[in-house]
């Protein structure tokens, strides 16, 4: 599939564009650069790529407004989100926009790769030919993302951290918090606090 995957990235950086063409040739990747959201949205109706890297901040509409106006292009392609907050709240409105996963500046190619790999796996893996499973109510969840964690924490039985998981699945930890919050809620999986000799309680999740 590789040598067949086109990636679209919008960022009104030059620089940024150029290395990541770049870096994308080198994986055999077919690259396709915006500096606009709106010169995205249109590279998007013309080159129906498979994955799609959006910059947080950008000039005229934001990162996103970008992710809502990609969603309604299309449900199912992966987006994912290149931004130097890591503030759970700008995750949360990310993913409830419709954003798949986050990719932190400075960008570290082999984390960008490793993690556009594993979301081109999943959307396979999201196209079963059995019937698909019944829709998740909250916004912002993906079934195949879901899964991903329940099978980490199926395969470490103990109690685990936010940060064990996101280390263990490729995913960044605002993408993972934000699941063990709706899964915790959904008794899908069980939280405790575990307190040491300083700090704050350290959260950590099992399946339920």
């Amino acid at each position: 599939m590789q040598n067949n995957t086109t990636i679209l990235c919008i960022d009104d950086e030059e620089q940024i564009c150029f290395a990541l063409e770049a870096l994308f040739r080198l994986q055999k990747w077919n690259v396709v650069t915006a500096r606009s959201v709106e010169k995205g949205l249109i590279a998007f109706r013309e080159f129906q790529p498979d994955i799609v890297l959006i910059d947080y901040h950008m000039p005229g509409i934001n990162g996103v407004e970008g992710v809502k106006m990609l969603r309604q292009l299309s449900p199912t392609v992966p987006i994912i989100v290149f931004t130097i907050d890591e503030s759970q709240a700008v995750a949360d409105a990310f993913l409830e926009a419709g954003a798949s996963d986050f990719s932190l500046k400075p960008i570290k190619a082999p984390d960008l790769v490793s993690r556009i790999k594993l979301h081109l796996r999943l959307l396979q893996q999201a196209q079963p030919k059995k019937p698909a499973p019944a829709p998740i109510p909250a916004k912002g969840i993906s079934q195949s993302t879901m899964d991903l964690i329940l099978q980490f924490l199926t395969d470490r039985q103990e109690y685990v951290t936010a940060n064990d998981i996101a280390a263990g699945t490729g995913l960044a930890y605002q993408t993972v918090y934000r699941y063990l919050q709706y899964m915790t809620q959904e008794k899908i999986t069980v939280m405790v606090n575990v307190y040491g000799k300083v700090g704050r309680p350290k959260q950590m999740y099992k399946k339920a």
